[in-house]
């Protein structure tokens, strides 16, 4: 909306010329939203207590969980409510990649959302099905496959990191394939979502990294240089994931130990949809499991243990899944796990960056 109403007067005034760059207003996004997180973040937790929309903790958790029960939670309304309203202050509106990250966000949002409402209805942990939420998100990730597949500026040609020329084409398996990567995506960051600030650590991170790879993706010579697919209108996305990086920050500020707030399904589930959706229209969908490492693991933990815990008769891999209540069950103190997680998640964020290199 800046982007049109400023950037039409740079003939007039120059300053304003500065709104063609989608540097600026990717900046411009992140500093909004984490204005507004910041800003409305005490009213907003206010509401939810008056409300009493607190968080259930499950039986089966780790006892010292037991003190977060009745803590204000979905906070994702206001991390999405900022994002949006950056990304549409900010982005240039006629990109349609815009449009379809923001849509696909705010449907797995509304997953969530629902998901978190039963749960405080119910009182107890169990929100909509499993088998609900899976096929609401199959439905939503499959609509951007093939929304792209039949763009005459897609294909169903993957890029794979550290791989000049070895770009194998899916056809129509790529559709499957965004669905995969996309509902994982969601799943992933919704499994991390345990500890204060556990989820939106990395999110900012791995947010941080695709701003760079969008903006990248939609720079005809830059890709080309760089040898990575350039996708037509991609650089606008830059502006989005700013956005999220900005909410997800201003939102650290109160979902740090301890947390006054948690994001809810509402946000984790609707934040890893972004991510996935990202990936894909970018073309760096193998890339999210090296940026979201963090997420890969934390899914595979709960993977593995209930895969293990069925064939071996009831013996685990880890003292408890997700990964992270394991090092709580080994004594580690509920900062330094976040702690050692965001680390590991900047490595591998530097890492995910070295590959525009190493090809």
């Amino acid at each position: 909306m800046l982007y049109h109403l400023l950037y039409a007067l740079h003939t007039e005034f120059s300053g304003f010329n500065v709104f063609r760059y989608i540097t600026f207003r990717t900046i411009g996004g992140a500093v909004t939203a984490f204005l507004i997180m910041v800003m409305f973040g005490p009213a907003f937790i206010r509401l939810l207590q008056r409300l009493q929309i607190g968080q259930v903790i499950r039986n089966d958790g780790p006892q010292s969980h037991l003190s977060k029960q009745g803590v204000p939670t979905m906070g994702g309304v206001l991390i999405l409510a900022a994002m949006m309203i950056s990304t549409l202050l900010w982005a240039d509106l006629r990109n349609g990649l815009v449009w379809l990250v923001m849509g696909i966000t705010l449907f797995f949002g509304l997953i969530g959302f629902i998901d978190d409402l039963q749960k405080v209805r119910k009182k107890n942990s169990k929100g909509l099905s499993a088998r609900v939420k899976l096929v609401l998100q199959v439905l939503g990730a499959a609509s951007v496959g093939m929304y792209l597949l039949v763009h005459p500026e897609y294909n169903g040609r993957l890029s794979l990191p550290f791989f000049k020329s070895f770009h194998p084409d899916l056809g129509w398996w790529y559709i499957p394939f965004a669905v995969v990567v996309i509902v994982g995506a969601s799943n992933a960051v919704n499994l991390t979502d345990g500890l204060d600030g556990l989820a939106a650590g990395p999110l900012v991170i791995s947010g941080s990294v695709y701003v760079l790879f969008s903006y990248v993706a939609g720079h005809a010579i830059v890709a080309r240089y760089l040898e990575i697919p350039f996708v037509p209108g991609a650089g606008e996305v830059a502006v989005l994931c700013g956005a999220m990086v900005g909410a997800c920050l201003g939102f650290l500020w109160f979902n740090t130990y301890p947390a006054q707030i948690f994001m809810g399904d509402v946000g984790s589930l609707a934040l890893g949809g972004t991510l996935g959706a990202v990936s894909i229209i970018i073309k760096q969908e193998v890339l999210l499991a090296i940026v979201g490492g963090i997420f890969v693991m934390e899914a595979l933990s709960v993977i593995l243990q209930v895969g293990y815990f069925k064939i071996s008769g009831g013996k685990r891999i880890f003292l408890m899944a997700p990964f992270h209540h394991h090092f709580e069950e080994k004594g580690w103190q509920e900062p330094k796990v976040v702690v050692r997680f965001w680390i590991v998640s900047v490595v591998l964020g530097l890492v995910a960056l070295a590959t525009l290199k190493l090809r």
